[in-house]
């Protein structure tokens, strides 16, 4: 049995270093890409484009853009060229209706994106273009977004969310192997949790989550990318969970999964 639809995914992406790295989190990036029917194009969401209103990348070639200070001359040199795609950036204008979406040329492929589609994906040869997230916007409304969003599975289209569950730079420990702050498991378990007892209204609520949730979550960017992947959710989607753990004491590399159960089985 097989579905035309395709799966949507939240990765958490950490450090920009990934970009330099092969491990098990590349690994899997990788083959998650793999084992999914190839994708027409990629819309991603990243927690690194914040906007006043809805921006897309419109662009026949975005560039890369490193958003970042302080790392290796070797991160500033890379490159992900991957073509945009015109008729997505009208089909997501369409989708999003009368919400207006403003299309650009003033962004490209933050870190968020392409440090994991360069490991998930590394032949560049998918169109992606970017959606940004408007910081008016109340976690609620990111989650109608990602539903508004959600036919784009069933036209080809890999709706793609990065950012982190928990992402608090002040509790970073640059050391590996080191345990997870207690607040950060505590947050991050209650989180996986709803998701997989389909509780949109806990995520969509995580504030009342309380301590845990106000030093996991110290700003909402890294974590309403999120939002878009549970939003575009179906009933019948069987979740899972891969790259389950927390770098760093307080980064929670944690990647959600949403599979039509017909390719799952």
């Amino acid at each position: 049995m097989t579905t035309s639809r395709m799966p949507t995914v939240f990765f958490g992406h950490g450090t920009p270093m990934i970009a330099m790295k092969q491990n098990e989190t590349t690994r899997t990036w990788r083959a998650i890409l793999e084992a999914m029917p190839r994708p027409k194009a990629i819309l991603c969401v990243s927690a690194h484009w914040l906007t006043r209103g809805i921006g897309v990348t419109a662009q026949a070639h975005p560039p890369t853009i490193h958003d970042f200070g302080n790392f290796p001359q070797a991160m500033h040199e890379m490159r992900y060229p991957a073509p945009g795609s015109a008729d997505l950036v009208a089909r997501v204008g369409q989708l999003v209706a009368p919400d207006p979406v403003v299309p650009t040329d003033s962004w490209g492929f933050d870190h968020g994106c392409w440090t994991v589609l360069m490991k998930a994906r590394p032949e560049a040869d998918i169109p992606v273009i970017q959606l940004s997230l408007d910081a008016t916007r109340s976690p609620a409304d990111h989650f109608a977004l990602g539903r508004r969003l959600r036919p784009l599975r069933d036209e080809g289209v890999l709706i793609m969310g990065t950012g982190n569950i928990v992402h608090d730079l002040s509790g970073v420990i640059r050391q590996d192997g080191v345990p997870a702050r207690p607040y950060a498991e505590n947050f991050s378990r209650a989180i996986k949790q709803a998701i997989l007892a389909d509780d949109a209204d806990t995520v969509i609520g995580f504030e009342r989550l309380g301590e845990d949730a106000a030093r996991s979550v110290p700003t909402p960017d890294h974590f309403w990318p999120l939002l878009y992947t549970l939003g575009a959710r179906h009933d019948d989607d069987q979740v899972s969970l891969a790259t389950d753990f927390i770098e760093y004491s307080s980064i929670d590399m944690t990647t959600v999964m949403l599979t039509p159960r017909a390719i799952a089985a």
